[in-house]
C-alpha cells in the first residue's frame, strides 16, 4: 500500500501545492490571533491599553524567538524524514520524528529556565522602561511558562504536516487559536487581569493544542510516529543542522524588532518613546497576517519539494517552485493592497487616541511599499531549505535581514526617527532582488543539472 507522500507522484503539483498550502495556510492565520487578538483586547483596557500594548511589543522578540527552536528541529527533522521516504528509507524516517521529538523536550526545559533567570535584563534589553517593565514582566513571565507547549506542540507538528495531514494539521493550531480567543476576554476583563488574562490565555491554548499534536503523533493514522528510544547524537546534529536556518532566521526576524524598539526608544523626543514602541506593536500585528500564514503556505509545502528531492525528479521541482510563488504573491499582494489604501482602520483596532492612530498609518504604509518582495523571499527559502540546500537557503534569507538592520540604525542619523519604518520597504525589495539572482545564477544550475 501507498503512503501519503509516495501517491505523490500520481497528482499535479498544482493540486499539491494548493492541497497543502491553502490548509497550513489558514491554520497559521487561526495561529496569528494568539498575538492579535491580545493585542486588540489589551489596547483596550481603559487607562493603560497603550502602555500594555507597548509592553506586549517589547516582549514579542522574546517570546516569538523561544518558537525559534521548534522551528529548527521540526522542519530539520521533517526535512528528514521526507527525504528518506522519497529515498525508501523507512527505519532512517522513524528515527528522525524519534530524536526531534527528544529534542524538542530537551530545549523546553533548558529555554524555560534561562529564560525566566535573565528575564530582567533581557526585557530592559528589548525597550522596556521602568513605568512599562511591571506590564511586560507579567506578559514574559506567564508566556515562558508555556515553552514545553510552544516547542513540542508547533515542532511535532511539522511531522505531522510532513506526512501529508494537511486537514489535522490546520486543527491543530485551530484548535488553540479558538481557547485563545474564547478565554482573553473573560480573563483579561471578566477577572480583572489586564495584560496576565492575556498571556494565561494564550498558554492555555498552546497546551491544548499540544495535546491534540501528541494525540496526532502517537496514535495509528500516522504513518510515522513518535516511539521511545534509538536516540542518536549523528540523526540529531544531522536535524539540527538543517534546521539551524529555520532557527537563524526566525531569531533575526526577532532581533529586527528588538533593534527597532531600541532606536524608538533612543531617538524619540521625550515622552515619545513608548508611544512609538506601541505603534510599532502594531506593524508587529501587521506582519504576522502577512508572516505566518505565508510561512504555513511555505512549510506546509515543504515535503512537496523534500520528497521529489528525494526521487530526483527535477521537473516537477520546477513546478512547485512557480506554484509555491504564485500562492505566496496572491496572499501577500491581496494584504499588499489593503494596507496600502487603508491603514488607519488596522491601526484602530488596536489604538484609541487619534494621534497615535495617525502616527501608526503612516508607519504601516511605510513599513509595507514593497511587501509584495516578501512572497519571494519565502517561497524560495523554504524551496531550498526542504531540499537540505542550507548553502543557498541561508544567505538569501540573511542578506534581506542584515539590510533591515543597516536601515533601522542608519535612517534616523539622516530622516529622523519617523522615517526609520521604510527600513522594512527597503529591505524587502533589495531581498527579493538578491534571492532571484542567488537562485537564478547559482543555485537553479546546479539542482537541475542532473
Amino acid at each position: 500500500m501507498q503512503t501519503t507522500m509516495e501517491q505523490f507522484q500520481n497528482v499535479p503539483v498544482r493540486n499539491l501545492i494548493w492541497k497543502l498550502g491553502i490548509p497550513a495556510m489558514l491554520a497559521q492565520f487561526l495561529n496569528v490571533l494568539y498575538g492579535i487578538v491580545d493585542r486588540f483586547f489589551v489596547g483596550q483596557i481603559q487607562g493603560e491599553g497603550e502602555l500594555s500594548l507597548a509592553a506586549i511589543g517589547v516582549c514579542a522578540p522574546a517570546v516569538t524567538a523561544i518558537s525559534a527552536f521548534a522551528f529548527m528541529v521540526g522542519i530539520g527533522g521533517s526535512s528528514i524524514m521526507s527525504i528518506k521516504t522519497g529515498e525508501g528509507a523507512p527505519e532512517e524516517a522513524q528515527e528522525a520524528v524519534n530524536n526531534g521529538f527528544f529534542l524538542l523536550v530537551l530545549l523546553s526545559a533548558a529555554v524555560t529556565v534561562l529564560a525566566l533567570a535573565f528575564r530582567r535584563p533581557l526585557l530592559f534589553l528589548l525597550g522596556s522602561s521602568e513605568e512599562m517593565f511591571p506590564f511586560a514582566e507579567d506578559y514574559f513571565c506567564i508566556c515562558v511558562l508555556g515553552t514545553a507547549a510552544v516547542l513540542v506542540g508547533t515542532g511535532m507538528n511539522h511531522y505531522i504536516l510532513a506526512q501529508g495531514m494537511a486537514r489535522q494539521g490546520m486543527l491543530t493550531v485551530s484548535l488553540g487559536a479558538v481557547v485563545n480567543i474564547i478565554l482573553d476576554p473573560v480573563l483579561i476583563f471578566g477577572f480583572g487581569m489586564g495584560v496576565k488574562g492575556a498571556a494565561a490565555a494564550t498558554v492555555t491554548g498552546q497546551f491544548c493544542t499540544l495535546c491534540y499534536v501528541l494525540f496526532l503523533i502517537c496514535g495509528r493514522n500516522a504513518q510515522v510516529r513518535v516511539r521511545t528510544g534509538g536516540c542518536r547524537w549523528a540523526v540529531m546534529k544531522r536535524i539540527l543542522s538543517i534546521g539551524s536556518m529555520s532557527f537563524l532566521i526566525t531569531l533575526l526576524d526577532n532581533l529586527i524588532v528588538m533593534f527597532l524598539n531600541i532606536v524608538l526608544r533612543k531617538y524619540s523626543a521625550p515622552g515619545m518613546g513608548d508611544r512609538y514602541i506601541a505603534c510599532a506593536a502594531v506593524i508587529q500585528s501587521f506582519m504576522l497576517i502577512v508572516g505566518l500564514p505565508a510561512q504555513g503556505i511555505c512549510s506546509g509545502c515543504g515535503t512537496v519539494f523534500s520528497y521529489f528531492y528525494g526521487i530526483r525528479d527535477y521537473e516537477r521541482i520546477r513546478q512547485a517552485f512557480r506554484h509555491l510563488l504564485v500562492l505566496c504573491m496572491v496572499y501577500i499582494g491581496s494584504l499588499f493592497i489593503i494596507v496600502q489604501m487603508a491603514p488607519e482602520y488596522f491601526a484602530g483596532l488596536f489604538l484609541t487616541d487619534r494621534d497615535s492612530i495617525q502616527i501608526a498609518s503612516r508607519a504601516l504604509q511605510q513599513y509595507t511599499f514593497a511587501l509584495p518582495g516578501i512572497a519571494v523571499q519565502f517561497a524560495f527559502v523554504q524551496g531550498m531549505t526542504s531540499m537540505a540546500k542550507i548553502n543557498y537557503a541561508f544567505p538569501m534569507s540573511v542578506f534581506r535581514k542584515a539590510v533591515y538592520i543597516i536601515c533601522v540604525f542608519v535612517l534616523p542619523l539622516y530622516t529622523g526617527v519617523q522615517n526609520v519604518f521604510l527600513a522594512g520597504s527597503v529591505s524587502d525589495f533589495i531581498g527579493a532582488a538578491f534571492t532571484l539572482l542567488l537562485f537564478f545564477a547559482v543555485a537553479a544550475p546546479e539542482i537541475y543539472k542532473n
